[in-house]
């Protein structure tokens, strides 16, 4: 369950043992993961997917190495050019060029000699045989940022042809985003409150309670044994219950695990600034909900405090920045994680308890190991 909920997808041709042993279990994921979560599961001769639709989506869901909306029209515009090809045909970049210049939908025309349009292809591509939808034979894509027309061949992969979903509707009769996801709920209308929790524990860092009479916050107490006892005999996780807020923890970090929005150079100025607030801000200025309301000049604030603190031990790009460019980068940061917001209205930022569930600090003599070794 775990290879399931990590990759797009598990191909036999790349993993024949996992994909075997996910074939051996088939019944009991496909019950398992229907009951709790809503989800389905395919097992293919060619490869195994669990189709992970959010309860809620949220910004980092996106695919990581995309930068603009232009890599996702060019990705459709690619999906598009292979639905036309057979299984194991070969096509060359330029054919692909003049396809996609053809069919692409925006108001400005696609051009090659743009050097952002090239890069941006360069980005799907590279994305898209990530994923496993094209296979490169011959040449290499970086050339492509050079010279528009450079060349490269691609193939086609059996498993390019179960990349989208199905849905019960054709997609043109869907109007909004919104109506995509509620067809989600409609096959088993019964079960939505259990399969919408199942998906905000696992896909998100935290579930807040947002009101008093909290119906998703009401099921995670309520249930909160049978929960527990479900997720932690099922998988590595642990569920915890606060006053404010339900999230699944991991006891000891494991590598097979993806955290949610990856952050890496942030993540430990978060845990530094948590110790700020903690040392700070005192725990009756939440409000009921938990949340602590800061003005950005505040936020600003404590954001030196933290830097004049521990900064020593950031690295060099972060200990350069702005107070300004710090700032918007933690904060960037703490909105994907769920641990902070700012109100569009006021321009205020809003700490969520998720932050007050983290600290970081370093060793008493990490300070002392770095003296010593500018002596030596």
């Amino acid at each position: 369950m775990t290879a399931l909920f990590e990759n797009f997808w598990i191909v036999r041709e790349e993993e024949p043992e996992l994909y075997q042993k996910i074939r051996e279990r088939e019944k009991v994921l496909k019950r398992y993961l229907q009951e709790k979560f809503g989800y389905r599961l395919i097992i293919h001769r060619y490869f195994a997917k669990l189709e992970k639709i959010p309860a809620e989506p949220e910004s980092w869901m996106g695919i990581q190495d995309f930068q603009d909306i232009l890599d996702y029209a060019l990705f459709c515009c690619l999906l598009a050019y292979l639905e036309s090809k057979a299984v194991d045909e070969k096509f060359l970049l330029s054919d692909l060029c003049e396809e996609i210049q053809a069919m692409y939908p925006g108001e400005l025309p696609i051009d090659w000699t743009n050097y952002q349009h090239r890069k941006s292809l360069i980005r799907v591509l590279r994305t898209s045989e990530q994923i496993g939808i094209v296979k490169r034979v011959d040449g290499d894509l970086e050339g492509f940022a050079n010279k528009e027309d450079h060349e490269a061949l691609y193939e086609v992969p059996v498993v390019s042809r179960y990349f989208m979903r199905s849905y019960p509707k054709d997609l043109f009769q869907y109007e909004t985003i919104e109506e995509i996801l509620e067809e989600e709920w409609k096959a088993s209308p019964q079960d939505y409150r259990r399969h919408r929790i199942y998906r905000q524990l696992f896909l998100s860092p935290a579930i807040y309670r947002r009101q008093k009479d909290d119906p998703d916050f009401y099921y995670l107490r309520n249930f909160r044994h049978r929960l527990r006892e479900d997720i932690e005999k099922h998988t590595d996780y642990r569920y915890e219950l606060f006053k404010n807020a339900a999230l699944l923890t991991l006891p000891e970090r494991q590598s097979r695990y993806t955290l949610f929005p990856d952050q890496k150079g942030t993540s430990e100025i978060i845990l530094h600034f948590s110790k700020i607030i903690r040392q700070h801000l005192d725990v009756h200025m939440s409000d009921e909900y938990g949340q602590i309301r800061l003005t950005p000049n505040d936020f600003l604030g404590l954001l030196k405090k933290c830097r004049d603190e521990f900064s020593e031990g950031w690295s060099k790009t972060y200990r350069d920045m702005t107070i300004s460019q710090l700032s918007d980068e933690v904060l960037s940061a703490l909105k994907e994680w769920k641990m902070a917001e700012r109100e569009a209205e006021t321009g205020m930022i809003i700490l969520y308890p998720l932050l007050g569930r983290l600290v970081g600090t370093y060793p008493d003599d990490f300070l002392m190991k770095g003296t010593n070794e500018d002596d030596e």
